[in-house]
């Protein structure tokens, strides 16, 4: 199944990212650029960066002027994540682009990718959860705290990619279409946000 085959491939870039754990690390995607992997893979990269940035920014003693830089990053890795989003979409636009629609066919309240993108999130969540379910450092009662967690974050990884699978199908067969709306942030266009175009 199509989740499957993708959370394998975050669980991979969040494994590579941690050899250094370093937010300013190079990037390579192993995954060749006309293959939905290699897109696969960039998302959760950059969702697995941005994760560390969050971290980062949340420092109390942080240097006002380097919590400015990180947040333009943040922005900017916003902005990736959305592109790829709709890189992601676009794979299955052109995948089922032959597909007959049946009557009464319905559409999904998310796209493929938007619920994809909150399985790679969610890959995320369950590496760092259970880093902090089995950090040696840590109280039993910590630890225990968040077994419990990490075990709904399981249950809630079967649910969601039991959905994307059966949204796959559904779409794959006509009795779902896809419908989608390229992204309508206003804040980065220059003739949208009033404060940039005032700039200008």
């Amino acid at each position: 199944m199509f989740s499957e085959f993708a959370f394998k491939i975050f669980e991979e870039s969040i494994e590579k990212y941690h050899l250094k754990d370093d937010v300013y690390q190079d990037f390579s995607n192993p995954y060749p650029t006309e293959n939905i992997e290699h897109l696969l893979y960039r998302k959760n990269w950059i969702d697995t960066v941005q994760w560390h940035y969050e971290d980062i920014i949340r420092n109390p003693d942080i240097n006002p002027d380097d919590a400015l830089v990180l947040k333009r990053k943040i922005d900017a890795s916003n902005q990736d994540r959305t592109d790829l989003v709709e890189f992601i979409d676009s794979y299955f636009l052109n995948k089922y682009q032959s597909v007959e629609v049946q009557p009464g066919a319905t559409i999904n309240t998310e796209s493929p990718a938007w619920a994809i993108d909150r399985l790679s999130i969610l890959a995320l969540k369950i590496y760092h959860m259970k880093e902090e379910a089995t950090r040696a450092d840590a109280t039993l009662a910590h630890r225990e705290k968040c077994q419990a967690k990490l075990e709904v974050l399981l249950e809630q990884k079967m649910d969601l990619s039991q959905a994307i699978d059966q949204l796959l199908l559904d779409i794959e067969s006509g009795t779902k279409y896809m419908k989608v709306y390229k992204q309508m942030k206003m804040y980065n266009d220059e003739e949208l946000n009033p404060v940039l175009r005032g700039k200008k």
